[in-house]
């Protein structure tokens, strides 16, 4: 029985920690790797009562250390489904995210780049914007006192300090693009800043879009506001 229960926790951690790396490097496809969440949530079920089993039945098999490895596997393929799912339920289903919901900043030198994405690379539209409006109203439009260049170069450190990979940085018209790579999936998304003259000050607008999925989980809001924290402690050195 120690075996059995030992054995079963272990694939249920691999149904669940494997699908990301695999998926990442093109072993399995996205809709496998979701499934394996699904058996390895499962699966874990399945050794903790096999565990009660052994403990209630074939108490002096068990075994303190081999008890918690299996009880801590299981935790883990289990908790991690299910937190991802209470997340999807909290976030609105959206993967376009903006600053700017009337006139969002347009990808330029990624758009080839996005060619086969799953998701096009044009905006998602009204009915996203106002998902964005109800879930994330703090996401405006930012407003700086620093030159054009200024705020470019801040951008470019930002965005090299962030970890993201350039892709293309237009002074003249105040583009930068670039793209972020999560670290368990490697799903890329994709982000432009746009730089805008208004007298005498200028205007930030940032857009974060996910390649793939229907909802990117909260994930592009977040790099919007870690972007925005990044750029103002840039500014602010």
């Amino acid at each position: 029985m120690k075996i059995i229960v030992s054995l079963v926790s272990l694939i249920a951690f691999s149904l669940v920690a494997l699908p990301g790396p695999l998926y990442k490097y093109g072993v399995v496809d996205l809709g496998t790797a979701f499934a394996g969440f699904k058996f390895g949530m499962f699966a874990g079920i399945a050794a903790l009562i096999l565990l009660g089993i052994q403990v209630f039945f074939k108490r002096d098999t068990v075994r303190l250390s081999s008890a918690l490895t299996a009880v801590v596997l299981s935790a883990v393929a289990i908790i991690t489904p299910l937190s991802m799912m209470n997340t999807a339920k909290s976030v609105p289903p959206i993967h376009d995210i903006s600053t700017d919901l009337i006139n969002p900043p347009e990808f330029v030198a990624i758009a080839p780049l996005r060619a086969d994405a799953p998701n096009p690379v044009e905006y998602a539209g009204e009915e996203t914007a106002e998902q964005q409006r109800n879930a994330y109203p703090e996401l405006q439009t930012l407003t700086y006192t620093q030159s054009k260049s200024e705020l470019i170069k801040a951008t470019e450190q930002a965005a090299d300090n962030l970890g993201w990979d350039l892709v293309n940085v237009d002074a003249s018209t105040g583009i930068v693009e670039a793209t972020d790579s999560t670290m368990w999936f490697g799903f890329k998304d994709d982000i432009v800043i746009r730089v805008t003259d208004k007298g005498g000050e200028h205007l930030v607008d940032i857009r974060s879009k996910s390649r793939v999925g229907g909802s990117d989980l909260g994930t592009n809001a977040e790099r919007i506001r870690s972007f925005i924290d990044e750029l103002n402690e840039v500014l602010s050195d």
